[in-house]
């Protein structure tokens, strides 16, 4: 049998002993929420069937319910291998939406809260190897609550406007691994490029005196440290090789746990990118170069898997499209895309902007706060170590500030030092478009239409103020970088060229023609290029998610326009000084 996303879901921390068990699960929904009294944790089989790791709301997953689901259960055995005795078994869940319980054998083995974050369970006490077991995952998804991180998911039942169909359930891969008792949980890697050298940190599952761990980066000699956490290695990087837009070089490396006779117990493949993005001034500099960011808002939406790419290669072919068009990379639009996005984007030369799911869930809102904080944690963990993301957004749009305006602003300056925290090599822009708080760039949003507006909007004031959206709301703006991080959104229904009058939708006022939607959009690019203090820009958006009709694409990935004229306009960049 065919097993959907068969592909490591990993790249940058493989083992070879894992077992993929995406394919055929079975599963039931719960509108009762009554599933635990009735033990279904202790079910070997529901009535239907679901192709995971499909979200149950999709055409891939081969059920397609779109209307709300607070709680379903997932059931499907595993079989444990012989060879993986004496060893951590692991059970990986990609992504699951939102809070999820597993049960092996009837038994309670793990919760995890949060929709975005990968997550694994140790299932080692309760499995045998050789045996078959029963797992079944029960799911709780209150979308509609304002304390749970969800994204464009729709609150309504239909879709519209900005918000399209919803994920419940399991909608990343499904993974066994077989570990070394001692093995390496994570290790982070940062690289040094003015010091030419990458430094790791590694996490171990449990630690043993007299134990080793050794980093070798492929083509030189191994460095080793005591198996302690935070050992850290420094390994020195010959004839450097930066990684860049034009020339993604990737250095391959190897991480191993040593015994005291030097036999190995644990072995880890990896990879990373010696490159570095920092602020100075009003400046973003990639690999100490001012770096001019030309970026397209990705929603990460497919028509037949909602959130999850149907392929890896669609993933590869989503940046592919962007790059066609003209883009130097994406703001990774209130969804946190699958790692193997990262890794095409790493191997592609695709910059990236890291953002959460943030809405649907109320910074002024102490549980929402609470939920929101513990898993961006968790989401900043996991993909620090790739190359192609130079940014990290935790919030967009938190314009509404609630009832207590402190409770706002004491989040925000949270998920900025959590960012400041787990990862102090990248510039954090803590929300998008304001209200901002406490942030490295200075990110503002406007949908003017006519370029001419756009132009006298955004031009600075007498005394150098850029435009502020909220100047009266938010700490005042004190000389970080400036980009305009959504801009444009042109609606363009590809099929019925009817401007406004065409189902759809979009921003503004649309285009009668389709030369006045290329007129438009090479005016509007052009004024943001011609604004001295601005960055880099956003525009909205690569593809037409559902109803909105705003893409470059079609939700299909077709061409919609001449790509030959669509690239001459957003490949150029600001002329020089």
């Amino acid at each position: 049998m065919n097993i959907p996303r068969p592909e490591h879901p990993r790249p940058q921390f493989t083992r070879p002993q894992w077992l993929n068990l995406n394919g055929a699960w079975t599963f039931t929904f719960d509108p009762g929420k009554s599933g635990v009294a009735r033990g279904l944790s202790t079910s070997q089989g529901f009535e239907r069937q679901i192709t995971v790791p499909f979200c149950p709301e999709s055409v891939l997953s081969g059920v397609g319910h779109t209307d709300f689901i607070e709680a379903m259960w997932y059931h499907r055995t595993i079989d444990i291998p012989s060879d993986w005795r004496d060893r951590r078994i692991l059970l990986h869940f990609g992504g699951v939406d939102y809070e999820s319980e597993l049960y092996v054998d009837g038994v309670s083995a793990g919760l995890h809260f949060g929709g975005s974050a990968s997550f694994e369970v140790d299932i080692s006490a309760h499995v045998s190897v050789g045996a078959s077991h029963d797992i079944v995952l029960r799911i709780f998804d209150q979308t509609r609550n304002a304390n749970q991180p969800g994204g464009k998911q729709c609150p309504d039942f239909a879709s519209r406007g900005c918000h399209y169909t919803r994920t419940t359930g399991i909608w990343q891969t499904v993974w066994l691994e077989a570990v070394d008792v001692h093995g390496l949980r994570d290790v982070h890697i940062v690289a040094d490029l003015d010091g030419a050298r990458f430094i790791v940190a590694p996490r171990f599952h449990a630690q043993q005196y007299g134990l080793r761990w050794r980093a070798t980066l492929v083509g030189q000699e191994p460095v080793t440290a005591a198996a302690a956490d935070g050992a850290t290695l420094v390994i020195p990087v010959r004839d450097p090789r930066p990684w860049r837009p034009d020339d993604p070089h990737l250095y391959k490396m190897n991480f191993e746990v040593l015994d005291s006779d030097g036999h190995c117990l644990d072995q880890v493949s990896s990879y990373a990118g010696l490159r570095k993005v920092h602020v100075e001034g009003s400046r973003i500099f990639l690999n100490n170069e001012p770096l001019y960011q030309r970026l397209v808002l990705d929603q990460g939406f497919y028509p037949d898997g909602i959130w999850t790419a149907p392929s890896d290669a669609a993933l590869k072919g989503d940046i592919e499209l962007s790059m066609r068009a003209g883009f130097n990379g994406a703001r990774l639009h209130q969804k946190v895309f699958e790692e193997r996005f990262h890794h095409w984007a790493d191997r592609l030369g695709y910059l990236t902007w890291g953002e959460f799911s943030s809405w649907g869930c109320g910074p002024h809102s102490a549980q929402g706060a609470r939920n929101f904080l513990s898993e961006w944690r968790e989401i900043v963990e996991r993909d620090r170590n790739h190359p192609s993301i130079i940014a990290w957004t935790p919030w967009n749009e938190t314009w509404g500030l609630g009832d207590d305006p402190r409770a706002h602003h004491r989040t925000h300056a949270d998920s900025y030092d959590i960012c400041k925290s787990v990862d102090p090599t990248r510039p954090v822009n803590d929300a998008s478009g304001g209200i901002h708080v406490k942030t490295d760039l200075w990110t503002e949003h406007t949908y003017e239409q006519d370029a001419a507006k756009l132009k006298q909007l955004l031009t600075p004031s007498a005394d150098g103020c850029p435009w502020l959206r909220d100047p009266n709301r938010i700490f005042s703006y004190s000389g970080q970088p400036y980009l305009l991080d959504e801009f444009g959104g042109t609606k363009w229904v590809a099929e019925d060229p009817r401007g406004d009058d065409a189902d759809g939708w979009g921003y503004g006022e649309g285009p009668r023609t389709l030369e006045e939607f290329y007129l438009r959009l090479e005016a509007l690019v052009k004024t943001v290029l011609d604004l001295d203090h601005c960055r880099g820009y956003c525009y909205t958006q690569l593809t037409d998610v559902e109803q909105e009709c705003n893409g470059i694409f079609l939700y299909n990935r077709s061409e919609k326009f001449d790509m030959d004229r669509i690239h001459a306009i957003f490949s150029r960049s600001p002329e020089p000084a």
